[in-house]
């Protein structure tokens, strides 16, 4: 008898919901302007049905900004959803009206139920999202980030290694990888196995919010139903409120541990040099004691540098691999650079970087044909806005279409192709040269782009050339030597990582393998 009284409180709560969203659009005001163009909406539910039915999301809206052009707007129970799809647009919104685009959504699952609100990637615009950048910037900006490099190659070789012995398991080596990195980068704690206690630690948390709670794009009907989070947690129905519990306690702590374990550190004069030690030192924190916007932004800030790195340098990884798989000759010709520059008797090192364009061109292309997140994560609009005639509501989620933009012909002809000879040719002028750089536009815009780009991009050209420098990297053969063409699906709705795909990896000479089997030391 109790199961059959709920459902009516549970029609009750959707009607009370949907009468609001009806008295919203009848009362709102009459627009300055007519909204951009885009797919025709169901009444009050919007464009519900236009946005359930993709399982690649850049490619319809892609599709949408050949149809609607430079922008596309829809609305999910008047929820505005803007898709910026031409550089131009997307840098003179995100970038130059960047005082009213910088703002994040209110998510109330990933914020208020799974605790992810402090990350800097879901931080409102504001004082807190501005001091948590200012420490990121500290630390990692371009002028800063060699002090990493030594550490960035420290890493290297357990990777080759490791990719050796077991080929298909290339991403579980990237996720070592860019893991055990980012925690010796950001907390100085040097990871030796992977059965580290962090390690494993930071791989469950990450896979809870990429591929969890970011599911289907991070927007759970609770975000579009605020009133769904008053549910009790015994109700039918509400299970994602008995998930959201356990994924917080989790996320909770992977943020203070690592933290912790920096602070013990300083106390016995062990620590690392690392981001938190170096904030730290130079706060002269622990010792005359942090103030608490001090030590909670630090630790959040730490935190959140974990989780933007490693999905995005896996990705970009991902896909470089793919490209050496359909691409050999490309893979050849970096090959034959790296032997005239390098040799064969030791790894590249970020000095070899100058003299090595065609090897820097075939990072750059990886960037753009891999696109590691297609539809940026969104901003939110915090006043209404006119541009090129067209209304833009107050509250609207704003996405810059990378993917289309990354695409677009008139940028990079055969877009489709992996081309690096494309960056072998000089621009006609800097703002062409700028516009078709990638990651002009892969890191993000504004006052929101990432703060640790240039940490994942040396991070990943590291591990890029080293792969070149040391492996054939082909397609693997079937029982009867055939080439197995490589089968790639994507999965996640966010990160347009391909899921692993089967290749075959050698070492170049046996040269390399003496080379790889020496230890790097960390002291």
């Amino acid at each position: 008898m109790a199961v059959v009284t709920m459902f009516p409180a549970v029609l009750l709560l959707a009607a009370v919901t949907l009468c609001y969203a009806l008295y919203c659009q009848c009362t709102r005001q009459k627009p300055a302007a007519p909204l951009p163009p885009g797919p025709k909406p169901l009444p009050i539910l919007g464009n519900v049905a236009n946005l359930t039915s993709a399982k690649e999301p850049w490619l319809l809206a892609e599709r949408w900004a050949k149809r609607y052009g430079p922008i596309t707007y829809l609305h999910v129970v008047g929820q505005g959803l803007v898709f910026l799809n031409t550089p131009e647009v997307a840098l003179d919104l995100l970038d130059k009206r960047g005082a009213i685009y910088s703002d994040k959504p209110h998510l109330v699952m990933v914020g208020e139920l799974c605790g992810c609100e402090n990350m800097v990637a879901f931080t409102p615009y504001g004082d807190q999202s501005r001091r948590q950048r200012r420490l990121m910037q500290a630390a990692f900006g371009s002028s800063s980030i060699k002090h990493y490099q030594p550490l960035l190659q420290l890493e290297t070789k357990p990777f080759l290694r490791g990719l050796l012995e077991d080929p298909f398991k290339f991403q579980d080596h990237l996720r070592r990888y860019a893991g055990g990195l980012t925690l010796l980068v950001v907390y100085g704690h040097h990871v030796k196995s992977t059965d580290d206690a962090f390690l494993k630690l930071a791989d469950e948390c990450v896979n809870i919010l990429a591929n969890r709670i970011a599911a289907g794009g991070g927007i759970w009907p609770v975000d579009v139903f605020p009133a769904l989070k008053h549910l009790p947690d015994w109700f039918p129905g509400a299970g994602f409120k008995r998930n959201a519990a356990i994924w917080k306690k989790k996320m909770q702590v992977f943020v203070d541990e690592p933290y912790a374990f920096v602070l013990n550190e300083r106390r016995k004069g062990t620590a690392k040099a690392s981001f938190v030690s170096t904030v730290l030192d130079d706060m002269d924190g622990e010792e005359k004691g942090l103030d608490t916007h001090q030590d909670f932004d630090l630790r959040w800030t730490a935190n959140s540098m974990y989780a933007a790195s490693i999905d995005t340098t896996i990705t970009t990884l991902s896909h470089f691999i793919l490209a050496m798989v359909k691409h050999p000759l490309v893979l050849k010709r970096a090959q034959a650079e790296i032997d005239a520059v390098v040799g064969q008797n030791r790894l590249p090192v970020f000095e070899d970087r100058p003299s090595l364009p065609y090897c820097n061109a075939v990072f750059t292309e990886s960037l753009r044909w891999g696109v590691p997140v297609p539809l940026s994560l969104p901003h939110r609009l915090t006043e209404d806005d006119i541009y090129d005639g067209a209304f833009i509501p107050k509250g609207s989620l704003v996405f810059a279409n990378i993917w289309s933009i990354l695409r677009d012909e008139t940028l990079f002809p055969n877009a489709h192709a992996f081309n690096p000879d494309r960056y072998l040719v000089p621009a006609p002028d800097e703002e062409t040269e700028r516009r078709r750089d990638p990651r002009s536009y892969v890191f993000g815009f504004g006052r929101r782009r990432c703060p640790g780009m240039h940490l994942v991009e040396s991070s990943a050209w590291l591990l890029m050339v080293s792969m070149i420098a040391t492996l054939d990297i082909g397609k693997a053969l079937d029982e009867y030597g055939i080439e197995i063409e490589p089968e790639v699906v994507f999965d996640n709705a966010i990160f347009r990582m391909p899921r692993p795909f089967k290749l075959a990896v050698r070492p170049r000479s046996e040269a390399v393998l003496r080379l790889l089997s020496e230890e790097s030391l960390y002291v």
